[in-house]
């Protein structure tokens, strides 16, 4: 989402000048449990005009290839470098190519009245789905460079709120794509999730919502889970957490919180991708959206855990 008002970029600036001071290693869930292990965070530079803004990220199987949008309806695609002699593979540098316009269905570069890309899905034959916080929308195409396809509308794009559409974007392994609004409407109301098969959207399930967090981003785990990341703006900086849903049919349960940043942690966390670094582990890589501010940072930010949280397991 797009920072608009002064207020909350003043409280922005304030919170990037204060992280320079903040040190933090890895964060624990608030019942102390370790969820999940902090690998480390890697910042992204680059002068490219286009550059920044990122909302929407995916990873390859293998940790090694990236591809991240921006909330100004750009594209890039590129390689990590990781340190696979400190024993977890944390991203040490990276190669990538330039940030390209996404196209519109007329294969005419994205207006920027338009281009605020939020989610981003890739499918198991590389077929490209990015969600669109206004108007609302999901265009799919086979690569970024061709003509998009507009996706059927969905029975809860007019009830939308302003600023706060489509932000999460997800695929499973049928192909199915899933997505949910950041905001829910009120603070006791749950985060409604939309599936669309067969060229309808249904509502399959609902995920419960804890405080003043903000749904961000979203991803189907190998492990079949689904991962949710959130945000919350305190006012004068931002913190993250990771939820994870079993899903069973049109059910979700076994919710666990994987980890809970603290103000000043990390920068603005929106894109979320998950991978399997090694068989039993999974690995969160999120990227963050600098929203095109200079007090800002493009963040890669990993943390790693075992596929099972049970006791035996968390002492791996």
């Amino acid at each position: 989402m797009r920072l608009r008002t002064r207020r909350a970029l003043n409280a922005a600036r304030i919170a990037a000048l204060a992280s320079l001071l903040a040190v933090s290693a890895c964060a624990e869930t608030p019942e102390g449990v370790p969820g999940a292990r902090y690998v480390g965070a890697y910042t992204w530079r680059n002068s490219h005009d286009r550059f920044g803004g990122f909302s929407g990220l995916e990873v390859s199987d293998n940790g090694r290839q990236f591809t991240a949008i921006s909330d100004r309806g750009s594209i890039v695609m590129g390689s990590f470098e990781r340190a696979e002699d400190l024993g977890n593979g944390a991203i040490t540098g990276l190669s990538s190519g330039p940030v390209e316009k996404l196209l519109d269905e007329t294969g005419r570069r994205m207006h920027p009245d338009i281009d605020d890309a939020e989610g981003l899905a890739i499918g198991p034959d590389g077929r490209l789905y990015v969600s669109f916080e206004g108007p609302p929308r999901v265009h799919a195409s086979q690569r970024y460079d061709l003509p998009a396809t507009v996706l059927p509308e969905g029975p809860f794009y007019p009830h939308l709120q302003m600023n706060s559409g489509m932000e999460a974007l997800a695929i499973d392994a049928q192909g199915r794509l899933l997505t949910l609004a950041e905001r829910s409407g009120q603070l006791t109301r749950p985060f409604p999730v939309w599936r669309l098969e067969d060229g309808a959207w249904t509502h399959v399930f609902d995920l419960p919502r804890r405080g003043g967090f903000l749904a961000v981003g979203a991803d189907i785990g190998p492990d079949g889970r689904f991962y949710l990341l959130e945000r919350e703006f305190t006012g004068y900086a931002f913190r993250s957490r990771v939820r994870r849903f079993d899903i069973a049919g049109d059910k979700v349960s076994h919710e666990q919180l994987l980890f809970e940043s603290a103000p000043l942690q990390f920068d603005n966390l929106e894109g979320i991708a998950v991978w399997r670094p090694e068989p039993g582990r999974i690995r969160l890589t999120m990227i963050s959206d600098d929203n095109f501010k200079f007090f800002q940072r493009t963040q890669f930010v990993e943390y790693d855990m075992p596929e099972s949280l049970d006791p035996a397991d968390l002492s791996q």
